[in-house]
Order: C-alpha cells, then structure tokens, then sequence
C-alpha cells in the first residue's frame, strides 16, 4: 500500500480540478477515488517538511520547533506580507526570499463563503485560489514585490476580510449572484490612491468548480494525531480537504509531515 509523509495535494485547473497526492515514490489520482471506500492510517512518524528530520511534534503545518522558529517558509511575512523585506535583500534566508518574495505578485478578491482579499506570488495563480476553495476569483493589483502587495492588502483588509470560514466553504455556502467585476468596481472606490499605478484593468475572471459528490451539511474536523485512522466514502475534494462521508473532513494541508498508509 502507499506509504509517506503527506503534503499539499498536486491541482491542475480543470473543470472539475484534478487533484493528486504524492506518497513516497506513488502518485494518487484522487478524482478517480471519487465515491470509494478509503482508508488512512498515521503510523506515528512526523518529518518536518523543512529539514526531514523526525519530530515528535509538529508546530504550524508541518515543522519541528527549530524550523518553525529560523524557517523562511514560516517567517512572519508569510502571513503578513506588509513586513517583507526581500526587495532589500533581507529575510530569514535571502535567496530564499529573493526566489520566492522578490518577485511579482498580486493582489486580490477572492470569493469562498464571502469575499474576500489576499495576496499571491503571480506564477501562484490559480493554485492559490483553488487551496482556499474559492469558486470565483479576480486580480486587483499587480507588483513588483510582495511587500507593495501587502501594504495594499493591509488598506483593503478596512473593507474586505482576508480569511476564509473553512466551514461554510466545505458546506458550498456561496453567493451565486455575486458579480466578481461589479465587486471589483466597488473595490476600486476603496483602493490606497498610493498605489493606483498598481491597480489593473486585467478583469479575467478565474472560476473553479471542485469534484464533490456531496458537500457536508454540518463538518466534522478529523485529526489523525489523535485517532490515527480514518476510513468511510470519498464523497469529495475542496480547497486542501478530503470530504468523507458522516460529514468528516481531513484537511490534508494542516497533516503535513504526518506519515500515513492509504488504502482505497
């Protein structure tokens, strides 16, 4: 059976997104485990996803202490992107930064269970989108950097939220009358006149449909740290969630480093 640490789930933007999940040396179609019997199964090991080395705890998804704590992939301007300083040649790692954070990103209005704003590196777009589980998405601004990206997202966060309610996305609570060019109108009524040279008129909208079979009416989160297997029906795939059938979910994402067997 398939044996390895998980990590996020491969997409490919299609209608419906394909999703794969590498195991050790085995790619999964999930899209093809549609309406069967699975089973995971942690056999206890956690690698960190940064240096590999075992841990016995994981600390954001997926890193021992010491990573957590000196990892450019955690560093605060991850989550906050105001505060990045790759454009300067600073940060945790400067290559790192320089590969991942001095380069072109946007800004924009996401829509989940409401809309939302955030930021992405460019060569992120649509992955980013489809993590969140969004069913819309459109491009407000465009920079050279991820901190202007940030500082954008920082004015707009006054109008818009810049967090996803996970469960009323997994239970597909939409808006399906929203108007992502209209939103994106009004947003410009709210844009930093700062950085207008950075607003774009780019209004393609990206539109995502998830290959479920049935969304949860209620959602019932599954840790495997602390039942170590889970088996039932693949009922569906969104964002970075496994959707189970009794209304479970696993969100892969958040088990990464945990080293499980699958069997389907």
């Amino acid at each position: 059976m398939p044996t390895g640490d998980l990590s996020k789930m491969k997409t490919r933007y299609a209608k419906p997104i394909e999703y794969s999940l590498l195991l050790g040396e085995e790619s999964i179609d999930m899209n093809k485990l549609l309406g069967q019997e699975i089973s995971l199964r942690y056999t206890g090991t956690i690698h960190c996803v940064s240096c590999g080395n075992v841990t016995k705890k994981s600390f954001g998804q997926g890193f021992c202490y010491k990573c957590f704590m000196n990892s450019p992939m955690n560093a605060e301007c991850i989550v906050r992107p105001e505060l990045c300083e790759a454009h300067l040649g600073k940060g945790r790692d400067a290559a790192w930064e320089e590969k991942n954070h001095n380069q072109p990103h946007i800004v924009y209005l996401a829509f989940t269970d409401c809309t939302k704003v955030g930021v992405t590196r460019v060569d992120q777009i649509p992955t980013r989108w489809i993590d969140q589980g969004a069913w819309k998405a459109i491009i407000l601004a465009e920079t050279p950097y991820r901190q202007i990206a940030g500082q954008i997202e920082v004015a707009m966060k006054e109008y818009y939220k810049d967090k996803t309610n996970w469960r009323s996305m997994l239970k597909n609570e939409v808006d399906e009358a929203l108007d992502p060019v209209a939103e994106k109108e009004e947003a410009l009524e709210m844009f930093p006149p700062e950085f207008e040279e950075f607003y774009t008129d780019n209004n393609t909208i990206y539109e995502f449909e998830y290959p479920v079979l049935q969304f949860p009416t209620k959602v019932n989160s599954i840790n495997l740290e602390k039942i170590n297997e889970v088996e039932g029906r693949l009922v569906g795939i969104k964002g970075q969630y496994l959707l189970l059938s009794n209304n479970r979910v696993l969100n892969i994402r958040n088990h990464s480093g945990l080293e499980v067997e699958i069997m389907y």
